[in-house]
């Protein structure tokens, strides 16, 4: 792969055949969730793993912590935010083609990268509250998909491991009142090999898994992507310093909201009454 902490070129390639991509887009579409296995392979997960504890010392240095206790019950569940203004690597890997593809084909082309973080579940973790993403950020009904986590597998996930818990068919949920009372005992776990890539859209309800191995972690990194009339979970133009911004393509620069019009996009076309009526488009225009 060559040297990836410095690499002008992202050094990530899809090795996903297109056909396995289109059945997971089938099964995101259909359950709001899919697994592609083997997006990465052992030595690139390697990498990025080992810049995963790399980064989290220097989040801890620049003063910020790795426990969060509004989150997490203890200090054995490791977060380390804004993972892209602390190494290039995660830069590349946010904008890996595999997973692009897949966000373009959920939230369109004009998309933002709202945060990408890690979620280190060592061993005593307890899980955090059980949530979807669209409902902390959007009032009722959540009729539509606007939000996509692409969560990347450094570790073999599993339920003993502290893996993701979900509930099937929790993303066709509009209210709160959809939500039963048993809703924690409809929860089961994502399961993927180190290297997959776990898609759940911003509708389905989740929440981290309790770590009840004995010395086993679980180390997992959030991608989160939002449709750009979403707050961003990140002021990348606060967190990323000047040297870095200049740094980046014109396209990442739009992906994280850091171009002159910030996160505004047009989601209609400003001409569309001119184009279905034409006729009512040439007459004399109102005076008023």
């Amino acid at each position: 792969m060559g040297s990836i902490g410095v690499a002008d070129e992202n050094p990530f390639k899809s090795r996903t055949d297109a056909s396995v991509i289109a059945a997971a887009k089938d099964h995101l579409e259909r359950e709001g969730w899919a697994v592609i296995p083997d997006v990465l392979s052992p030595e690139e997960t390697d990498m990025v793993h080992s810049h995963v504890w790399k980064a989290a010392k220097k989040f801890q240095e620049a003063g910020d912590d790795t426990f969060m206790p509004v989150l997490d019950p203890n200090s054995s569940n490791i977060r380390v935010f804004y993972l892209m203004a602390l190494d290039k690597i995660f830069r590349d890997l946010i904008q890996h083609p595999v997973a692009t593809e897949v966000v373009e084909g959920v939230l369109g082309d004009n998309y933002l990268i709202s945060n990408f973080t890690a979620n280190i579940a060592r061993p005593g973790s307890k899980s955090m509250a059980l949530h979807s993403d669209q409902s902390l950020v959007m009032p009722e009904p959540w009729n539509n998909t606007w939000a996509l986590n692409v969560i990347w597998c450094l570790d073999d996930l599993y339920h003993e491991n502290g893996a993701t818990l979900f509930i099937p068919g929790s993303d066709k949920w509009q209210r709160r009142a959809d939500i039963p009372k048993n809703a924690r005992d409809l929860l089961r776990p994502f399961e993927a090999k180190r290297g997959s890539i776990v898609l759940m859209n911003g509708r389905v309800w989740h929440t981290s898994g309790a770590n009840v191995t004995k010395d086993k972690d679980r180390a997992l990194l959030f991608g989160y992507y939002t449709v750009p009339f979403l707050r961003q979970q990140v002021n990348w133009t606060a967190k990323m310093d000047d040297d870095l911004k200049k740094s980046l393509s014109p396209d990442m620069t739009e992906k994280l909201g850091l171009s002159v019009s910030a996160n505004m996009a047009q989601v209609a076309l400003l001409k569309y009454l001119d184009d279905v009526f034409p006729e009512e488009s040439n007459r004399e225009k109102s005076k008023y």
